[in-house]
């Protein structure tokens, strides 16, 4: 069944289910679980992952009952990877989600975003707080907390990779070269399981796929005013840091308390890599649970 409203379209199998979604001639692909009529929470995956990083934390909050929209974001969803990098600037990655949000039917959800996803989620509740019922950010410190940092920590060399990226054509041939053994092996290196770094391959590798996830790293690069517009956060945030994370540090974790005027839980995981979604699904789906229903 196919359902048409503007210029979205949301393909259902099961009942009132969401198993894709267009928006502006691009199709996404979602991983939608759980009973439509339950609370619906967004969860959105970062570098270079996909609607799989989440299936694990997505089983425990359906349990909980939630209704689970992971989709496969721009670049990463096979039918969604536009050339150009303009196309990845902050305001068309959150109507994206906004699209996938009307789609399902949600006109207030919880939101939730790990690495790159966390840019995105931390621009809508600072652009489209009427939208959101709470929004959690695992790893991404706030965009102002990471300029800070860059004067007074380590954190430009941690995103010293950040620039490499911007280089045309050039990743994509190294990362990619050998059935993208490097990134692999990178992947592994930093603290990712081996199942989910090759699953994370498999797809990255395909044509045109890095491209598209490398393209979120250079359209912010060349418009930086997008993040200078995330303003203080008034929606209920939970920030989750992980003290193992190689490339988001301390300073900017501890800093990003400065930018939320709203209630605010700061939670460090010790001993814990960047991948919190994929290494410790079990306490994600449970802060984010406690997150949603404070009163619970």
């Amino acid at each position: 069944m196919t359902e048409r409203s503007g210029n979205r379209t949301a393909s259902t199998s099961r009942r009132g289910a969401v198993n894709e979604f267009g928006r502006d001639g691009w199709l996404f692909s979602v991983d939608d679980r759980g009973r439509p009529s339950d609370e619906p929470y967004i969860l959105l995956h970062g570098f270079p992952g996909g609607s799989q990083t989440w299936h694990d934390v997505a089983d425990a909050l359906v349990a909980n009952r939630f209704r689970v929209l992971a989709p496969d974001q721009r670049g990463y969803a096979d039918g969604a990877r536009p050339r150009q990098v303009d196309a990845y600037v902050l305001p068309e990655l959150a109507a994206d989600v906004l699209a996938l949000a009307d789609a399902a039917g949600a006109d207030r959800f919880h939101l939730a975003g790990h690495d790159w996803g966390g840019f995105v989620a931390w621009y809508l509740a600072a652009h489209h707080r009427d939208r959101l019922a709470s929004v959690a950010i695992l790893s991404t410190p706030h965009p102002r907390a990471i300029a800070e940092s860059m004067l007074a920590s380590l954190q430009p060399l941690r995103s010293s990779y950040v620039l490499a990226f911007q280089v045309p054509a050039l990743p994509e041939r190294v990362l990619t070269m050998l059935g993208g053994r490097l990134l692999r092996s990178g992947l592994v290196a930093s603290g990712l399981p081996a199942p989910f770094a090759e699953s994370y391959v498999a797809r990255t590798v395909q044509p045109g796929a890095l491209t598209g996830a490398l393209n979120w790293y250079r359209a912010a690069v060349r418009h930086p005013h997008h993040l200078r517009t995330v303003d203080s956060i008034e929606a209920p945030v939970l920030y989750v840091w992980s003290s193992r994370d190689v490339a988001l540090g301390r300073t900017a974790a501890q800093g990003t308390a400065r930018h939320v005027t709203g209630p605010y839980r700061f939670v460090v995981l010790d001993h814990v890599p960047h991948w919190i979604p994929e290494t410790r699904p079990a306490q994600v789906a449970s802060l984010l649970t406690e997150h949603a229903r404070p009163s619970a």
